[in-house]
């Protein structure tokens, strides 16, 4: 008897019947029941995230800043209202406590009244961080909070992002008012150093000045003290005039023979008289051009020579008495009477004469003294504006640097413009964007959980189909039939129905629910040989241990279910566990199916084949010994102990 044979008369066996063909049918079902209502259960659980109740409190007071007003917690309710992921609900604070408490409200998002206080808090140099508050109760939903967390970091990341650009914006803003008032600064310190270049051409021409004033002065001196120092000798060279003069006037009668003489005498004395005139007009002269020459203007000359005049006076009166004199001595000698006359009035003007030079000597000795003052300020005025020189040289070279400086550092600051402002804000503010490249994606949280689904409902599928099928046909073994036979014969006719299980498991979820391999026809392939290998061992535990077979077949879903890694990383089970992912064969499933699902590499599709057929070959070994060891009738086959 072939194996063929065995599976067809194992067939007609359970589809003896309508209730029978029934329950093959439901069978047939339970991978679909289980499979594509779990995935269409849970396609896209965050598409329908704007059916979720969520309370929002604004409690925020709003904020001053440069002037304007603040109102971010407004700000941010208005964005979350606009493209709403949840049923957003504005309440009260008591509203939101109670309602999340009742579970009318899977959680509440509050913003404090300082929220806008804390985010413009910086502006003054105060910085604080705003408060997001966030309300959740795990005994409405635990998931819900993990929701609720990334929603409201979602939202701590907008406003970071918001207020950094606005932040970034105006210190790029700051930048620009301060390159327009360096530059503003710049243009004053060129025309400083301007200024100042030309205040150091005036000090210098001014300490050249002041030092031929000083060298003119010290001259003048020396004129002045020769001129005191002649009418000190003139003073003192006509003290006994009058005396003289008088006994002249005395003698006039005795001198009468002496008239000639006394005549050529007062000619001689005339000649001096008006030489030493002469000789302080020149001397006027020599010392107007050197005070002009000295830079002195026409007033300070004047008043300087109005001085010297006034200390002459005297003289040119006595020069002019003088001359008088002479002219009556020259009378004199015409006539004793003459001469009588001429010498009484000369020892008149004799006392005057002598006082008029005396005077003149006393200007003299107080135009000498002045003059010293003078050239004592006028080199104090030499070495200050020699010192005004220096300093005005060094101010020129600071302003100069001043100046380069200023218009080297206006190209160092950035001077960006309104879209460039705004993109480098908005870059400060948010510096880093999430680029996501996608080597192969599944597309929604439904299609990632189909590879673990599958492979579960395939496995659910073989178990359920050994409460109907017998795993080793009792006619065979009888017949003493050779134990592959008697194995495939058993295992075939689950084999079947598996892969009818699968077949219209892959039609609805690919067709129905919206699962859309990439590999569709390895797909299908894999997921037959995953349910031939399943069959084949659930075939194997149930022909080998009976009872015992069934359980460890429920107790190897279970091992599958926790270690398969179908929805974390399997990295992340603990330790002890991980053995068992690498062991059973539900991982190498959803690995496989991962791959053909979503398009990513086939170069590991061998290995998963390997184990998946390995399994088979297993599973057959087992249903093999199975029979081999069912040949002989025992006690316990005839009566077990426990019957499933």
């Amino acid at each position: 008897m072939s194996p063929l044979r065995l599976a067809a008369n194992e067939l007609r066996r359970i589809t003896a019947g309508r209730l029978p063909k029934i329950a093959v049918l439901a069978l047939v079902l339970v991978p679909l029941l289980y499979g594509a209502m779990y995935l269409y259960a849970n396609w896209d659980p965050y598409g329908n995230l704007t059916s979720l109740p969520v309370a929002l409190v604004v409690d925020d007071k709003g904020a001053e800043v440069n002037g304007k007003q603040l109102n971010a917690g407004n700000e941010v309710a208005d964005e979350l209202l606009r493209e709403p992921k949840f049923d957003w609900h504005r309440v009260s604070d008591a509203e939101a406590e109670a309602g999340v408490r009742d579970n009318k409200y899977t959680f509440a998002l509050t913003l404090p009244e300082d929220f806008s206080q804390a985010l413009a808090s910086s502006a003054d140099f105060k910085p604080r961080q705003g408060v997001l508050k966030l309300t959740t109760n795990d005994s409405n939903n635990y998931v819900a909070r993990t929701i609720a967390d990334k929603v409201v970091e979602t939202v701590r990341a907008a406003v970071a992002t918001k207020v950094g650009s606005k932040a970034a914006d105006q210190l790029l803003l700051g930048f620009s008012t301060i390159r327009e008032q360096t530059a503003k600064a710049a243009d004053g310190a060129t025309q400083l150093a301007d200024g100042i270049a030309k205040a150091n051409d005036g000090a210098t021409q001014l300490a050249s000045g002041s030092s031929e004033l000083s060298t003119g002065q010290h001259k003048l001196l020396d004129g002045a003290t020769q001129l005191a120092s002649g009418l000190d000798q003139l003073k003192s060279g006509t003290a006994e005039l009058p005396a003289k003069s008088q006994q002249l006037a005395d003698g006039a009668q005795q001198v009468a023979d002496g008239n000639a003489k006394v005549a050529a005498g007062g000619q001689v004395l005339a000649g001096a008289s008006q030489q030493f005139v002469n000789g302080l007009n020149d001397q006027r002269s020599a010392i107007s051009a050197k005070l002009h020459a000295l830079g002195l203007t026409d007033d300070q000359v004047n008043q300087a020579l109005s001085v010297l005049d006034q200390a002459r006076k005297p003289i040119d009166d006595a020069n002019g008495k003088v001359q008088g004199v002479s002219g009556q001595l020259n009378q004199l000698a015409d006539g004793s009477r003459r001469v009588a006359a001429g010498a009484a009035q000369l020892a008149g003007s004799a006392p005057q004469l002598a006082d008029g030079i005396a005077k003149a000597d006393a200007g003299a000795v107080q135009l000498r003294d002045g003059e010293k003052t003078a050239v004592d300020g006028g080199d104090k005025l030499a070495s200050g504006a020699a010192q005004l020189s220096t300093g005005t040289k060094k101010l020129v070279d600071g302003s100069v640097q001043l100046r380069d400086g200023l218009n080297a550092g206006i190209n160092k600051i950035p001077d960006p413009n309104d879209p460039t402002r705004t993109a480098t804000a908005n870059t400060i503010g948010d510096p880093v964007a999430v680029q996501t490249l996608g080597q192969s994606t599944a597309g929604t949280y439904g299609a990632g959980l189909a590879p673990f689904f599958l492979g579960l409902a395939t496995w659910i599928g073989a178990f359920v189909l050994f409460l109907l099928l017998r795993p080793l046909s009792r006619r065979a073994l009888a017949a003493n039939q050779h134990p592959l036979v008697v194995a495939l014969g058993g295992w075939l006719p689950a084999a079947l129905l598996s892969a009818a299980q699968v077949v219209l498991l892959f039609a609805v979820v690919t067709t129905l629910v919206g699962v859309h391999p990439a590999n569709p026809l390895g797909t299908l392939g894999f997921l037959v040989l995953t349910g031939l290998a399943f069959t084949a061992m659930l075939h194997g535990l149930n022909a080998l241990l009976g009872a015992v077979g069934k359980f460890l077949g429920l107790v190897l879903l279970v091992l599958q279910l926790t270690t398969a890694g179908g929805t974390f990383p399997w990295q992340t089970i603990p330790a002890p566990l991980q053995p068992l992912h690498l062991a059973l064969p539900l991982g190498y499933v959803v690995d496989g199916m991962r791959h053909l699902l979503y398009g990513g590499s086939l170069d590991g599709m061998g290995a998963d084949i390997a184990v998946i057929g390995g399994y088979l070959l297993v599973g057959l070994a087992l249903s093999t010994l199975a029979a081999y060891k069912q040949r002989v009738w025992t006690v316990s086959r005839l009566k077990p102990e426990l019957v499933l």
